[in-house]
């Protein structure tokens, strides 16, 4: 057999076992829940009053990615198709995990802005035992991150959705197993990522003049991706309520002598 045509036949046979994997294992669980609802573009009529913009530039996240993953240990995940959580850490691991990484074959893990996406290439290295030897292998994903706003619990989280997994010169066979054990453990063990708390965009305002507090709770958020920047637009609901008092303190009178 000719090396072109054992090359496309390793093609098939990595594609059909990658996929078999996927639809049996992944699909079903795509559903997974997650907190809170899709963020939606801003309304076309115009941003209801009662709406603060924040602006976050796209420089402003990667420093933050960097930070993470070049000081402290780089974060290890199992390899695990189900997302099911191990009870041994992962670094401690031989072999069947995957460790995140600033920067490696050709990309850097950062945060970019574009075509109204938040678009994350996330660098990796990681290891599989397979047929009794611990195989090595190198890569990077193409992740977008979706934002998701929890009224519940007043937070603004992103969710990383990979989409494709590139390695590093991994055999075709090979490759059609590591891509969905990659995925689904990015998808998995990386989400939800946090990025605004309720008491970061929460206003509470005394008013002297009325004895009171204007509280203002984030009723809605809603997003946008242009000039290489996130802008949030938050809605907030007003309310006032008392002020609540303070306990005077108790004096005692002075025991004559």
């Amino acid at each position: 057999m000719s090396r072109t045509a054992t090359f496309i036949l390793g093609t098939v046979l990595g594609l059909i076992i990658g996929g078999m994997i996927v639809l049996y294992f992944i699909s079903p669980r795509s559903g997974s829940a997650l907190s809170g609802v899709p963020i939606k573009p801003p309304d076309p009529q115009g941003a209801p009053e009662g709406t603060a913009v924040l602006q976050l530039k796209q420089e402003f996240f990667t420093p933050i990615f960097q930070t993470l993953l070049r000081e402290g240990n780089a974060p290890t995940f199992p390899l695990s198709l189900t997302g099911q959580v191990s009870d041994q850490p992962a670094s401690q691991i031989p072999c069947g995990k995957i460790t995140l990484k600033p920067e490696g074959s050709g990309a850097v893990t950062s945060v970019r802005m574009e075509n109204g996406q938040i678009l994350v290439p996330i660098a990796f290295t990681g290891n599989l035992n397979a047929l009794g030897t611990c195989f090595d292998f190198n890569g990077w994903s193409q992740a977008n991150l979706e934002l998701r706003f929890d009224d519940a619990q007043q937070l603004v989280l992103g969710q990383i959705n990979v989409q494709t997994v590139n390695l590093d010169g991994v055999p075709p066979v090979a490759s059609g197993l590591i891509t969905p054990l990659v995925q689904s453990t990015l998808n998995n063990r990386v989400n939800p990522v946090q990025i605004l708390r309720g008491d970061q965009i929460a206003l509470k305002v005394p008013i002297k003049s009325t004895d009171s507090t204007l509280q203002a709770r984030v009723k809605d958020v809603r997003a946008e991706v242009k000039d290489n920047s996130l802008f949030l637009y938050i809605i907030y609901n007003f309310a006032g309520e008392p002020q609540q008092q303070q306990p005077q303190p108790q004096t005692t009178a002075p025991v004559a002598q």
